[in-house]
């Protein structure tokens, strides 16, 4: 679960300054600087909170699955203008916490403070790893492929903090999916692997459980496998409109595996659609926004008589499918 989308992470913060300016210049307001890193952090929390849940919530219907902790770091080599970013975060090195999911292993631990630094990930210290001066999102992808490996490989991961003491994590299994905030746009996209929202995405402004229900759509995109689908059918408007509503229509089942009431998915269309359904939406590629409340509400009362009965929704047995999966895709159960 945690992110790999920071290629260009807080660009906004960047400063015209000499790449090479080795001091801070005088005129720099660092509680600014820190308020503007932390307003970010802020968003990005609420995505991995909402991201975790749903994804560890619907493990047990996920043909992919992959051990997680719910952390999350960054990385000041990825930032405008590190020199900064260090000094306004007092940070003495370059990897910190970033975020830590509410409710996962990271985040029950109670010792992955946001910003709290990072110098020990398994046996290796990340800061000693090469980058260059700025804007440099590989060693922070480096540093997650390191985490994610050593979880499968040995099945806990310890991290070491400057202060000098050390936490031992064992993970979870979760759907695979990163969950990944771009420093800019308004947009929700999901590619299969990833879900990716920008900044600027409206439904930030509602509610948390509302907001949910924007990302499990595009959760859903990803566990019913429809990159592939779309990939191998291409993408004319009618093939578009299909997973469209196929995904609208999973919203409700994630969201009551992930503990939220499943009624917030009709809330979400019809809080974001009367402002947002537009656009590209009117050329097709989608229903109305009042045609997917729709849809979603017909998912209901099935979802409320499972939950009654059994405590899951277990949508791999009873959510009625209208795009059949490729046989080698990455939502098959074979895969």
């Amino acid at each position: 679960m945690q992110t790999t989308a920071t290629a260009a992470i807080l660009a906004w913060l960047a400063i015209a300054a000499s790449p090479a300016a080795a001091q801070i210049p005088y005129n720099i307001d660092l509680a600014a600087e820190r308020a503007a890193i932390e307003k970010y952090q802020d968003i990005d929390q609420r995505l991995q909170n909402a991201g975790w849940r749903l994804a560890r919530g619907n493990a047990e219907f996920c043909a992919r699955t992959t051990p997680s902790v719910g952390l999350q770091l960054h990385d000041l080599a990825s930032y405008g203008e590190p020199a900064i970013a260090r000094a306004a975060l007092g940070m003495d090195g370059s990897f910190a916490v970033q975020t830590v999911a509410g409710l996962s292993p990271a985040g029950r631990a109670g010792m992955f403070a946001r910003n709290r630094e990072i110098t020990l990930i398994d046996d290796d210290n990340p800061n000693s790893w090469s980058a260059a001066e700025r804007f440099y999102w590989k060693r922070l992808l480096r540093a997650h492929e390191r985490i994610d490996e050593t979880l499968r490989t040995k099945g806990s991961i310890t991290f070491g903090f400057a202060d000098g003491t050390t936490a031992t994590l064992a993970p979870v299994s979760v759907c695979t999916t990163r969950f990944e905030l771009a420093d800019s746009g308004d947009l929700a996209v999901a590619d299969g692997d990833r879900v990716v929202f920008g900044a600027d995405f409206p439904g930030f402004a509602y509610e948390d459980a509302v907001f949910a229900g924007g990302v499990a759509h595009e959760l859903a995109h990803n566990l019913l496998g429809h990159t592939a689908w779309l990939d191998r059918h291409g993408r004319k408007r009618r093939n578009v409109r299909r997973t469209e509503r196929e995904a609208d229509r999973l919203m409700p089942w994630l969201l009551a595996n992930a503990g939220y009431d499943p009624e917030n998915a009709a809330l979400f269309m019809q809080t974001w659609g009367p402002k947002h359904d537009g656009g590209l939406f009117r050329r097709r590629t989608h229903d109305g926004w009042d045609e997917r409340v729709e849809f979603i509400n017909r998912e209901l009362p099935l979802i409320r008589e499972l939950m009654a009965a059994t405590g899951k929704a277990d949508w791999t047995t009873h959510f009625e499918r209208t795009i059949e999966p490729e046989p080698n895709s990455r939502s098959a159960k074979n895969d």
